[in-house]
């Protein structure tokens, strides 16, 4: 008896307990972060996962508001020179980022929002969104989405070396992609501006220091203006930064930044490191010691697009640079959004801006190209060999899965094994990774739009050359990626080939 008495008044405790357990589960109205919730709920399709369960806890965050319309620069396909194309998708981007921006500015500033606006391609990055305001946002018609700009990593030299500091010969890579043939013709990429964006450049160096642009040598003064930004503008890894944020001239707070143009222009003597030694040399920092941001590289692929002063301001495409390096990536795996940087990468390329990309370290396994930059097709995407024409263990392979695209990636490999080149401080080193071998595509189109000048700017003709013009029979072994093996050109493990530039460079001649 006592037993059935126990049991009633546990079903009667728990009759009285239920109305509220019931409740909870189908109204959260009581919580704190309801009104929050129920804001969001109707616009959540519209917001990153990782942004929008941070709102829901009552956080602030960054995000990238990206506009549902982003330009149209097609038309610049049809303009002949590099000139053209770049005023031409400068003035497109600008002008369709001012039209359509106006709204959700005004909505930012009247919430004091923190931002920093683009138009390379149309964004706004903001600082401390929070879960009203981004119901706001996430509401307009003339707001695509609202993405995670996330901290993200860059894929670190898989090895460093130290090296010699003088070893009085051209270096090996150089040596292999034939760029020393091409100079014997009298082409070292005179009248051509190349750009990296990375942790920086010690411009000083004496490889670097006679071929950055804002240098004068007849007066041992530099003009920053137009030829360096750092788009580190606060600390974003948590650590003291060596250059400070807002650096009014070339720093570079890792070394990677350094080696990387050392390989495109690099020359001091003996030191024959760069691919095109006569030409000239400008540059962006998109990292805090080795941790970017979506921002942060669509930041820098802005002032490629038309360079501006020390201050940030009067925009210039004229002093746009003719090839862009770029050694970095944005891994999913880090919550970067596949297609963040799409639009700033397909709009420089469009202004006739050459696009060389490191494939990434993630290899040897099959699509492991994962990360934005490199997984686009505006992007000519850079596998690494060594000496021997080993592809690299560590190169990253296609086809790309990322972004749904099945795309063949890379493009073409290029010496990324034991590559010297110089480093802070007036040093050289050995670095390996296919942040090595983009390099060298980017000075090889140097040197290929110096003999050819009517190609400069033509950046699916410059592909073309380079890919017919690559050598094919690179050692891969017997792996398999995407459908294709080391028989099948080009294929998902080194492209088209090894980089062959003076092949290209006979092969565009009359």
């Amino acid at each position: 008896m006592r037993k059935v008495f126990l049991i009633v008044t546990a079903l009667f405790t728990l009759a009285a307990l239920l109305p509220g357990a019931l409740g909870a589960a189908i109204d959260d109205s009581t919580k704190p972060n309801a009104p929050r919730v129920a804001a969001l709920r109707d616009v959540s399709a519209k917001i990153n996962a990782h942004v929008l369960e941070k709102l829901q806890n009552g956080e602030t965050t960054r995000a990238l508001i990206v506009m549902a319309e982003q330009a149209d620069v097609s038309a610049a396909q049809n303009l002949q020179t590099k000139q053209e194309k770049g005023r031409f998708v400068f003035d497109t981007v600008r002008a369709t980022a001012q039209r359509t921006q106006v709204g959700v500015r005004a909505l930012l500033d009247q919430r004091g929002v923190t931002y920093r606006a683009y138009y390379v391609a149309n964004v706004i990055a903001v600082e401390n969104l929070d879960a009203d305001v981004a119901a706001q946002l996430a509401a307009r018609a003339d707001v695509g989405r609202i993405s995670n700009d996330a901290d993200v990593h860059f894929s670190a030299p898989v090895s460093r070396v130290p090296a010699a500091e003088a070893t009085n010969a051209v270096e090996w890579g150089v040596q292999k992609i034939r760029a020393i043939d091409v100079w014997e013709h009298g082409y070292k990429g005179k009248g051509i501006v190349v750009a990296n964006q990375d942790t920086g450049v010690q411009w000083t160096h004496p490889a670097l220091q006679g071929k950055y642009r804002g240098y004068n040598r007849q007066t041992g003064q530099a003009n920053h203006s137009y030829n360096w930004w750092d788009a580190i503008h606060s600390d974003i890894d948590g650590a003291p930064n060596p250059c400070g944020y807002n650096s009014k001239k070339p720093c570079d707070d890792n070394d990677h930044g350094t080696h990387t143009m050392g390989t495109i222009v690099g020359k001091d003597g003996g030191n024959k490191i760069g691919v095109a030694p006569k030409a000239k040399w400008i540059a962006c920092r998109d990292m805090d010691s080795g941790t970017g941001r979506p921002s942060t590289y669509i930041e820098c692929f802005e002032f490629f697009l038309a360079p501006w002063d020390k201050q940030g301001n009067n925009a210039d495409p004229d002093q746009a640079p003719d090839v862009v390096s770029n050694s970095w990536g944005c891994p999913p795996s880090e919550l970067c959004d596949p297609n963040d940087i799409k639009d700033a990468t397909e709009n420089v390329r469009a202004a006739g801006i050459f696009v060389s990309v490191s494939a990434g370290n993630s290899g040897s396994n099959c699509s492991t190209i994962s990360d934005p930059a490199a997984i686009y097709d505006a992007s000519t995407t850079v596998g690494a060999t060594d000496i021997s024409d080993n592809l690299a263990g560590f190169s990253s392979r296609g086809p790309v899965m990322a972004d749904g695209s099945n795309r063949l990636k890379p493009d073409i490999s290029a010496p990324g094994v034991n590559v010297r080149s110089s480093i802070p401080t007036n040093s050289y080193a050995n670095f390996s990774g296919t942040s090595m071998a983009a390099p060298h595509v980017a000075g090889a189109v140097a040197l290929l739009w110096q003999a050819f000048p009517s190609l400069r700017g033509d950046v699916d003709a410059t592909e073309t050359a380079l890919f017919d013009a690559a050598k094919a029979s690179v050692n891969a072994g017997s792996q398999t990626c995407g459908g294709t093996n080391s028989s099948v050109i080009p294929n998902n493990l080194f492209g088209y080939g090894r980089l062959d530039v003076f092949k290209a460079y006979q092969n565009l001649l009359p």
